[in-house]
């Protein structure tokens, strides 16, 4: 019958089995103050955090997911690098009293005499004080997920396209979320201080994170509009078949999904949101094509602008913010279409 109480274990560390030469050890992990604990993928390095209580209620045999490159392993093996540390001082600690014992045992009945001829040992072991365990300082949550599968409870630290248990998000889960994200940026750009903000803009930042929430937010329905197609319509390739990238084409995409026996967003959304929408796609393709010099199709699909050939266009926060609201309508109605 093993006796664990004879080895001094650290507050958070506690010795749970033992068979033969093996000691199980269970080392806590502590949770940050909003309940949330850290996980590490061991194939990117990059970290995402999960509640505990939800975690708790999951299997023994849990299989998680990195929520930002998918890689799919055993959870153990998401431990971050401050709770492994933490654990291998518990095991440290466990080890040198192991090491005491051993000897003592092997001590133990030898004679501490005195001889002429031989050599007398001696050994006297010492009480054993572990050490505390490291504390776990990681990166605090900005944002809580949940999924909406199983309603775990996540936050991550870039854009992400998996829960850590469910795995693959629906693509409408990742339009919303990119688009949320682009907002977020914007907020955080504007809530600098005046002096940051001033570096920031006169070395182009601001116009250069415009400029990409315009190319995001086209790339975004891209996605959306292109999984949805591929999951309801059976014969959705033979039907994109010669189109080319049709679901970066405003009208064309609605038109596809009307000759699949689909209702059209264009009335849904309305004549004039659907007018945003197409000269917020014609500045992406001026943007992304044309380094932003207006031409006569931008021109053609933006009449009320005051623009001339050969001026480059100027993307600003309010058409940046219109485009976020408009999008996330547009995503929501091609969502819809198919449920």
């Amino acid at each position: 019958m093993w006796n664990h109480r004879k080895f001094r274990m650290p507050d958070g560390a506690e010795i749970t089995g033992h068979q033969g030469d093996s000691y199980e050890v269970r080392v806590s992990v502590p949770s940050d103050d909003d309940g949330f604990f850290g996980r590490q993928c061991p194939a990117c390095s990059m970290s995402f955090r999960i509640h505990g209580g939800d975690y708790e209620a999951l299997p023994d045999d849990l299989m998680l997911w990195c929520v930002y490159c998918g890689h799919h392993d055993d959870h153990s093996d998401f431990m971050t690098t401050q709770q492994r540390e933490r654990i291998i001082r518990a095991a440290g600690d466990l080890g040198m009293q192991l090491i005491s014992q051993g000897f003592e045992d092997a001590f133990r009945g030898l004679s501490r005499g005195n001889s002429r001829r031989g050599v007398s040992i001696s050994y006297e072991g010492k009480p054993f004080y572990p050490r505390p365990l490291p504390g776990i300082n990681e990166e605090r949550l900005v944002r809580i997920r949940t999924c909406s599968e199983c309603q775990i409870r996540y936050a991550v630290f870039g854009e992400h396209r998996y829960c850590p248990v469910c795995g693959q998000l629906p693509a409408a889960a990742v339009a919303f979320d990119a688009l949320q994200a682009d907002a977020a940026r914007l907020d955080a750009l504007e809530a600098l201080p005046p002096g940051a903000k001033a570096v920031l803009r006169e070395q182009g930042v601001f116009t250069r994170s415009w400029v990409d929430t315009i190319e995001n937010v086209v790339g975004v329905v891209e996605a959306l509009g292109s999984a949805v197609f591929r999951a309801a319509v059976p014969d959705a390739e033979a039907r994109l078949r010669g189109k080319g990238n049709v679901f970066q084409r405003l009208d064309d995409m609605a038109a596809l999904f009307v000759a699949a026996g689909y209702d059209d967003v264009r009335p849904e959304l309305g004549t004039q949101t659907w007018q945003r929408l197409a000269e917020t796609w014609a500045a992406r393709h001026v943007c992304t094509h044309n380094d932003g010099i207006v031409d006569q199709k931008y021109l053609t699909k933006v009449p009320t602008s005051s623009a001339r050939v050969g001026q480059r266009l100027v993307v600003t926060e309010t058409d940046c913010r219109r485009a976020i609201d408009d999008a996330t309508a547009l995503c929501r109605a091609l969502n819809e279409l198919t449920s």
